[in-house]
């Protein structure tokens, strides 16, 4: 049997890693140095799939990612929420007490900053969570401590000093899946679907407005609309929309009927299955 191979951008122990492995158990996983890299394994066939984060319940989206996908030939097959928990670790015969200096990612740092403030430590920035990780490991200083992921304490010997350093609960990243193939799922009443496309608008008056009305009139709803400028000008805008909803139902077919009415290039990303965790949020990630 193949065993299945997902590329993500960062070290090993990164929070695309332990993705990875929460939605693709027993499969092998290549860690690349960004983003485009990731992808790029995945289009050429090197990787079955890519874990992309797109965006942080806390910091937002993940621009570089809305930009890159429509360049390649991936389709997105699905999408997962992880629970971002971080960690503050040191190592193995080092306490709480000892920690004068935590590093990490500058993101992770802001969303622990009430916590290191409390414990009056020393915040550097680094690369990515998990390098903070495996850089603590090489410097064997009690002193110093890293804010990471429990799979990078485990990867690289570290003692987990406090399991729960974060200063906000239900900070949540989504990740999209991305696969070299098309695989749109056959449409069951009983699942719900999301559909993502991008498109440019018509150079005539009330364009968006209009682009947009076929969704309304046919009661399809939309959960995001993010909008680009295009590279090279200020004046070509991009807009990447998903939609509640699978391509065989009628209702949206009537309403992407009407979309080519007023949008050009429109470019369908993927039809894949609503995770479960939207259902489970009091407000959706913004």
């Amino acid at each position: 049997m193949h065993t299945k191979t997902i590329a993500y951008q960062g070290v090993k122990g990164a929070y695309s890693h332990l993705s990875c492995t929460n939605v693709f158990p027993e499969s092998q996983y290549i860690d690349c140095e960004s983003f485009h890299k990731a992808m790029s394994q995945t289009e050429k066939g090197d990787a079955d799939f890519a874990m992309i984060p797109v965006e942080n319940s806390t910091a937002g989206r993940v621009e570089e990612i809305y930009r890159l996908i429509p360049k390649m030939q991936l389709h997105i097959i699905g999408e997962h929420f992880e629970p971002i928990k971080h960690c503050l670790l040191g190592l193995k015969d080092s306490k709480l007490q000892d920690i004068k200096y935590v590093s990490s990612h500058p993101q992770a740092l802001a969303q622990c900053q009430s916590n290191i403030t409390k414990l009056n430590l020393e915040a550097i920035a680094k690369f990515d969570t998990a390098g903070a990780a495996q850089d603590l490991k090489n410097i064997k200083d009690k002193a110093h401590g890293a804010i990471a992921s429990s799979l990078a304490a485990q990867l690289y010997d570290l003692n987990i000093l406090d399991d729960n350093f974060g200063d906000l609960q239900g900070n949540t990243t989504r990740f999209l899946i991305l696969s070299k193939e098309k695989k749109e799922p056959d449409f069951n009443e009983a699942d719900k679907y999301i559909t993502s496309l991008v498109f440019e608008v018509r150079d005539i008056p009330s364009s968006l407005y209009k682009a947009l009305g076929g969704f309304a009139t046919n009661s399809v709803n939309l959960v995001k609309l993010e909008s680009y400028s295009l590279p090279g000008t200020m004046k070509a805008t991009q807009f990447h929309i998903e939609i509640d909803g699978h391509t065989s139902e009628r209702r949206l077919q009537l309403a992407l009927e009407e979309l080519q009415f007023f949008a050009k290039d429109i470019k369908q990303l993927g039809v894949y299955k609503r995770d479960e965790y939207r259902d489970t949020m009091k407000t959706f990630i913004k």
